[in-house]
């Protein structure tokens, strides 16, 4: 049986076990609400998607989030814990809703925190978990950012989305800003080929960030963003402006020159935490030298996931079951470049919902034990948890 209930102006149609709906934000694509499933007794996030059949983009994007959801099983990559739609047919079908695992902030708010080195390259070295198992089946995200990185007070982190699309690039010469690239590596800025390593650019990004207090390279657009990387990074080599297409590498080319700065003076000493008394023995020279591997502009010359999970400021929590999990079935590259109209993508959505659900009918009370949660604090009470609660490492 379903419920409906008005939240800041969004309706939302929801199964009678999830109750105590509290709105938690409205993100690109949906209002997200915490609630609390009376069958499971855990607290979870509802999103429901917002008009994904207003275009061809919305319905291929929430056809290929479902996907995606549905595929992935780690432990730092949000999961799906159940999805359903209120409408009874494919004639009535509009709307979709995803549950998953509630979290507790997102990592804009963490890093406007003092975090130590623990807690900074534990966060770190989750993400390229994650990062890791995306890759395993063929998913390179390109598009990480502060705002789709949630973590919970015990410092856990989890990705919340899988990024661009294939087909969903950008050139270089696109204007304003529709949503925030300052992430965004290079090599997609200016629309260049990219490999897995291009995930690695928006991991330094955000490490960065987190040393220095505010975003590195904010740029208005494509063009002053480059201005702002090349500015602090340097002008790439002539033999990297080779590879850009011929258009860009005439702009790129009579920009004005620039030498860049040390790493040294980028980060000096004084904005990073002291040095860890703890076992790890965590330094402000580790983190950059970290960094200066990863905030690369040239990807041949950009240190690899694999390699920045064995470097020594973030090994120190290697796992191999956490490095290495079981990949995820493959995801099928084609639905990217599909094209449909809004109705033969509405058709494959709601076939999905509708196998989805009768494949977790007989389920619903079973959770994997990775998803399983217990009763959640109020949000802002956690973020404190955050800094006062124990170190990362004792709480593993």
């Amino acid at each position: 049986m379903f419920y409906s209930m008005e939240v800041e102006d969004t309706q939302f149609s929801v199964p009678e076990r999830y109750t105590n709906l509290q709105p938690k934000g409205v993100g690109a694509q949906g209002m997200v609400c915490a609630a609390y499933d009376t069958m499971t007794q855990q607290n979870v996030a509802i999103k429901k998607l917002s008009r994904p059949f207003q275009n061809v983009t919305h319905a291929k994007r929430a056809y290929r989030e479902f996907k995606l959801m549905k595929l992935v099983n780690h432990k730092n990559i949000i999961g799906l814990l159940n999805a359903f739609t209120p409408q009874k047919s494919l004639e009535e079908f509009q709307d979709v809703y995803l549950v998953m695992e509630l979290m507790d902030a997102n990592l804009c708010q963490v890093i406007q925190m003092d975090l130590d080195h623990e807690r900074m390259s534990y966060l770190l070295y989750q993400m390229l978990c994650g990062i890791k198992h995306l890759h395993s089946a063929g998913i390179i995200h390109r598009d990480l950012k502060p705002s789709n990185i949630v973590v919970k007070s015990d410092c856990t982190l989890k990705i919340l989305d899988f990024g661009l699309a294939r087909t969903a690039g950008t050139t270089f010469m696109m204007t304003p800003y529709v949503v925030t690239r300052y992430y965004r590596a290079p090599e997609v800025i200016l629309g260049m080929g990219y490999k897995e390593n291009v995930d690695i650019w928006s991991v330094g990004c955000i490490m960065g960030e987190m040393i220095r207090g505010g975003v590195l390279f904010p740029g208005t657009d494509h063009i002053d963003q480059w201005n702002k990387i090349i500015e602090q990074l340097g002008t790439p080599s002539s033999e990297f402006m080779k590879r850009l297409q011929p258009t860009v590498r005439s702009y790129v080319e009579n920009r004005p020159r620039h030498a860049g700065y040390s790493f040294d003076r980028l980060f000096p000493d004084a904005l990073f935490p002291s040095d860890s008394n703890e076992h790890n023995r965590l330094k402000a020279s580790q983190a950059r030298d970290l960094l200066s591997k990863m905030l690369v502009i040239d990807p041949e010359k950009r240190i690899s996931v694999d390699d920045a999970l064995l470097h020594p400021y973030i090994n120190v929590w290697y796992d191999e079951g956490e490095v290495n999990a079981p990949a995820p079935g493959p995801y099928d590259h084609s639905v990217d470049e599909r094209d449909h109209t809004v109705d033969q993508w509405k058709e494959l959505i709601y076939s999905e919902v509708m196998d989805y659900e009768k494949l977790h009918s007989h389920q619903n009370s079973v959770t994997s034990p990775a998803s399983r949660s217990t009763p959640q604090p109020p949000a802002e009470d956690v973020v404190e948890d955050m800094v006062d609660g124990q170190r990362a490492a004792a709480r593993r």
